[in-house]
C-alpha cells in the first residue's frame, strides 16, 4: 500500500444536474476525466467512492478503481472514510486526498501540490486556494474565501472560511478550492465530529475542523479549477477541455 490513497467522491444525486458524474465530455464521463487527473498527480493509487453500481463500472470500463460505499453518507468526507477503511483496513497510508468528483478540470500539479504541508506533522488537513482576481467574486456568497495568515508566497494557515467579503483592508482576497489531503489520524478525527456551530451556519464543512482545534494549511495555486454544477457548467468544461486546457481562470 502506498503512502498516499486519492478518493474521488461521487454519488449519482444532483438537483441542478441529474446524474452529473457520467456527464459525456467528449466521449468520456466526467468521473473519468477526474480519475485521470488524479492519476496524472502521480501521488498514490486513485479510487472512486461512490453508493452506485452505474458510476463503479463505467470507472472501471475506463481502466480506474471504484469501491461501492453506503448510499446515507452526510458528505463526501464521511463517503471517503468508509472507502479508506475498505481499501486499506491495515492503515498502512498515511495521508488521504479527497479530489470532488465534479472537478474535471483540476490540474494534476495542483493536486500534487495539496501534500506538501503535511511534511509538518503540526498540519492536520491542507487544502488549495487561489488570490480572487474577478471583482464580482469579491462579494459573491458562493465563492466561499479563505482568510489565513500567511507562511510564505506560496502557503496560508487558515484561520477561517466564509461567504462574505473577508478580511477586510487592503490586500489580496483569496478564494477557496475544496480539495483537501489529511493525515490519515485527522480524516478519522474529523468524521467522528459533530457537525460545528459555524460549520451549520455558513454552511462549510471545513469550519468543523477549525473550531475542533485542528490545523488546516492552504497553498496557493495559480487557478480555480471549474466545478460541474449545472449545464451551463458543463458546456464550459467541454469547452476547456476540447482546447487541451485543464483550469478555469479566477
Amino acid at each position: 500500500m502506498a503512502e498516499t490513497i486519492v478518493l474521488i467522491p461521487a454519488r449519482m444525486a444532483s438537483t441542478r444536474l441529474p446524474g452529473k458524474p457520467l456527464a459525456d465530455i467528449w466521449g468520456k464521463p466526467m468521473i473519468v476525466h477526474v480519475a485521470e487527473r488524479a492519476t496524472e498527480a502521480g501521488i498514490g493509487e486513485v479510487v472512486v467512492a461512490t453508493d452506485s453500481e452505474e458510476i463503479a463500472a463505467a470507472v472501471e470500463k475506463a481502466g480506474h478503481r471504484a469501491v461501492l460505499t453506503r448510499s446515507d453518507h452526510a458528505s463526501g468526507s464521511d463517503r471517503i472514510f468508509e472507502a479508506l477503511n475498505t481499501i486499506d483496513p491495515k492503515g498502512l497510508a498515511r495521508h488521504v486526498v479527497n479530489v470532488q468528483g465534479d472537478l474535471p478540470t483540476v490540474s494534476p500539479a495542483d493536486i500534487r501540490a495539496s501534500l506538501a504541508p503535511l511534511a509538518d506533522p503540526e498540519v492536520d488537513i491542507t487544502t488549495l486556494t487561489a488570490i480572487i482576481r474577478r471583482d464580482e467574486e469579491r462579494t459573491n456568497p458562493n465563492v466561499v474565501k479563505l482568510v489565513g495568515s500567511p507562511l510564505s508566497d506560496s502557503r496560508l494557515r487558515a484561520l477561517y472560511f466564509t461567504r462574505a467579503t473577508a478580511p477586510w483592508g487592503e490586500g489580496p482576497l483569496y478564494h477557496h478550492i475544496g480539495l483537501y489531503a489529511y493525515q490519515r489520524a485527522a480524516l478519522a478525527r474529523f468524521v467522528g465530529l459533530e457537525p460545528s456551530t459555524l460549520e451549520r451556519r455558513e454552511k462549510l464543512e471545513q469550519l468543523r475542523a477549525l473550531e475542533a482545534g485542528m490545523r488546516i494549511d492552504a497553498v496557493v495555486v495559480a487557478s480555480v479549477p471549474l466545478g460541474v454544477d449545472t449545464p451551463e457548467d458543463l458546456d464550459i468544461a467541454r469547452d476547456i477541455l476540447k482546447s487541451g486546457g485543464q483550469t478555469a481562470g479566477t
